[in-house]
C-alpha cells in the first residue's frame, strides 16, 4: 500500500512537535505512534501496542544493544572523571602551567587548543576550556564573551569531527539503522569517516575562531564586549598525577578503537564493526580507570561504582532519544517516505544537487528551534538517509549536511545546553554570549551553505 502524502506528514509532524514542545522525546514518540496509527488502519489500540512492541523488537539486533550500552558507559566515564576530581585537578594542573601566558592571543589560543584536545564530551570541553582560560583571559584583557564564543565553537564542532565519543555512538547508531533497513548501503564507520571532510560548518567554525584569535577580529556586538578585572587565584595540584588522571582514560579510549576495528575486521580496519569497537573501547577505558584509581586511592571501590551507576542514569534521556530515533527510522521506511520524497523531487523538478543544502538548512532550523543538535540528528538523519537512498545522493555528504545543520542551529540557539554551559564556564551573561556569537555563527553558516551547494553539484 502506498501512503503518499501521509508518509511525508509523519516526519514533518515530528519536526513540528519538536519545535512546539521543545521536547524531542515526546515529539519522537508522537511521530512513532501516529506512524503506526497510519500503518494499522487508524486503530488506536493496535498503534499503541505496535509502538511498544517496536521498541522491544529493536533489541533483537545485537549492534543496537551494544550501541545503547556504549552510550550508558560513556556517561559512566564522564561521571567517574568528574566525581574523582580528575577534571578539577586537570584544570588546576593546566592553570598552573599556563600562568606564564602574557598575551591575549596566547590566552585565547590556550582555550582553543584545550577545546580540540578534550573531545570526549562537548559539555566537558566547554567546562575545562572556560575554567582554565578564564583567569588568563581576564589577566590579558580578553572579554568573557569572546572566551565563551571560543569554548562554544570548539566543543560541538570538535566532537563531531573526532567522533570517538557519545556523538560517534549516536551517529553510528543512526547510520547503522539505515543500513540494516536497507535504506542505504555501505559500512557505517566508513560512511561516518567519509562525511568528516564534508562537515563544512564545523570546519569553517574552527577556522573562523583561529582568524578571530590571530587577527583580533570583532564582529557585531562583540566589538562592545569588555574584559573584567583580573583577580589572582592560586591553584593546588599534585603534579603529574593530576595530568594522568584525565589523560590515561582518553588515551586508552582512542587507542582501543582502531585496535578493535582491526580485530573485528579480521586484519582490515575499514571492515571492522563500529558498534563493537566503540563498545569494547569504553569497557577497556572503564577497566583502566579502575585499575589506576583504586590502588592509588584516587577513588574507593564503592565510590567508583556509585559514580558508574550515576553516570549511566544521567545518559538515560539521550539513550531514549537514540532508541526512539532508531524506531522512527523503521516507521519511515515502512511508510515509504523515501519513495514519495523521490517522486516529489522528480515531479517538482527540484535539482538533486540542491538537496544537501536543503537538508543542511532544515536541520539548522530544527536545531535552532529545539536547542539540541542530538535531537535534530535523531529526527533528521533517518529522513535524510531515506532521501539519499531514494535519490542516489552521495551519502557522506548528506550525513555531513545533517551534522553541520544541527551544530549551526544549536550554536545560534539561546535554549541550547552547550550555549548555556559555555556561558557558565566563561563567567559571562548567557544572552550576551548568544548575541555576540550569532554573527560568527551566521558567517560559518553562509560559508557552509555555499560549500554544500557547490558539493551538491560536484557529487551528482
Amino acid at each position: 500500500m502506498e501512503y503518499e502524502i501521509l508518509s511525508l506528514a509523519i516526519p514533518l509532524l515530528t519536526i513540528l512537535l519538536a519545535i512546539i514542545t521543545k521536547d524531542v522525546i515526546i515529539s519522537l514518540l508522537g511521530g512513532i505512534f501516529i506512524g503506526y496509527l497510519v500503518l494499522n488502519g487508524y486503530e488506536v489500540s493496535s498503534a499503541f501496542f505496535a509502538t511498544f512492541d517496536g521498541l522491544v523488537s529493536l533489541f533483537a539486533e545485537g549492534w543496537i544493544t551494544k550501541t545503547v550500552i556504549f552510550m550508558l558507559l560513556v556517561g559512566s566515564i564522564i561521571r567517574i572523571l568528574e566525581d574523582s576530581g580528575a577534571v578539577e585537578r586537570f584544570i588546576s594542573y593546566l592553570s598552573s602551567k599556563a600562568t606564564s601566558i602574557d598575551s591575549p592571543k596566547g590566552a585565547m589560543l590556550l582555550a582553543y587548543i584545550i577545546g580540540i584536545v578534550i573531545f570526549i564530551e562537548s559539555s566537558i570541553t566547554s567546562m575545562v576550556a572556560g575554567t582554565v582560560a578564564k583567569p588568563l583571559c581576564d589577566k590579558n584583557s580578553v572579554s568573557r564573551e569572546k572566551l565563551a564564543y571560543i569554548c562554544d565553537s570548539t566543543s560541538a564542532p570538535v566532537c563531531s569531527l573526532i567522533p570517538m565519543n557519545g556523538w560517534g555512538a549516536l551517529l553510528l547508531g543512526l547510520i547503522l539503522t539505515a543500513i540494516e533497513s536497507h535504506v542505504v548501503t555501505g559500512n557505517a564507520v566508513e560512511l561516518l569517516v567519509a562525511s568528516i571532510p564534508f562537515n563544512f560548518y564545523a570546519i569553517f567554525t574552527l577556522f573562523i575562531v583561529l582568524v578571530v584569535i590571530f587577527f583580533d577580529v570583532d564582529v557585531g556586538p562583540m566589538k562592545r564586549s569588555r574584559a573584567v578585572p583580573y583577580l589572582q587565584k592560586h591553584h593546588e595540584h599534585s603534579g603529574e598525577l593530576s595530568l594522568w588522571q584525565m589523560v590515561l582514560p582518553l588515551v586508552v579510549m582512542i587507542i582501543m578503537v582502531p585496535i578493535m576495528l582491526y580485530h573485528t575486521g579480521k586484519g582490515d580496519i575499514l571492515k571492522g564493526s563500529g558498534s563493537t569497537s566503540v563498545y569494547y573501547s569504553v569497557i577497556f577505558t572503564l577497566l583502566s580507570i579502575y585499575i589506576y584509581y583504586i590502588p592509588t586511592k584516587i577513588m574507593s571501590h564503592k565510590d567508583y561504582f556509585i559514580s558508574l551507576y550515576k553516570g549511566m542514569g544521567e545518559m538515560i534521556p539521550v539513550t531514549i532519544i537514540l532508541i526512539l530515533a532508531l524506531l522512527i527510522g523503521s516507521v519511515i521506511k515502512e511508510l515509504g517516505t523515501a519513495a514519495y520524497l523521490t517522486k516529489i523531487v522528480v515531479g517538482g523538478n527540484i535539482p538533486i544537487a540542491l538537496l544537501p543544502l536543503l537538508i543542511f538548512l532544515i536541520s539548522a532550523v530544527t536545531a535552532f528551534s529545539t536547542g539540541t543538535s542530538w535531537g535534530t540528528f535523531s529526527i533528521m538523519m533517518p529522513i535524510a538517509l531515506a532521501l539519499a537512498g531514494g535519490m542516489d545522493l552521495y551519502i557522506p555528504l548528506v550525513i555531513a549536511a545533517v551534522i553541520s545543520g544541527g551544530i549551526f542551529g544549536d550554536h545560534s540557539s539561546p535554549i541550547s545546553d552547550t550555549t548555556i554551559i559555555s556561558s557558565m564556564a566563561s563567567g559571562c551573561d548567557h544572552i550576551e554570549h548568544v548575541r555576540t556569537q550569532i554573527p560568527y555563527a551566521l558567517i560559518g553558516g553562509v560559508l557552509a551553505s555555499l560549500a554544500f551547494l557547490i558539493s551538491g553539484y560536484l557529487t551528482i
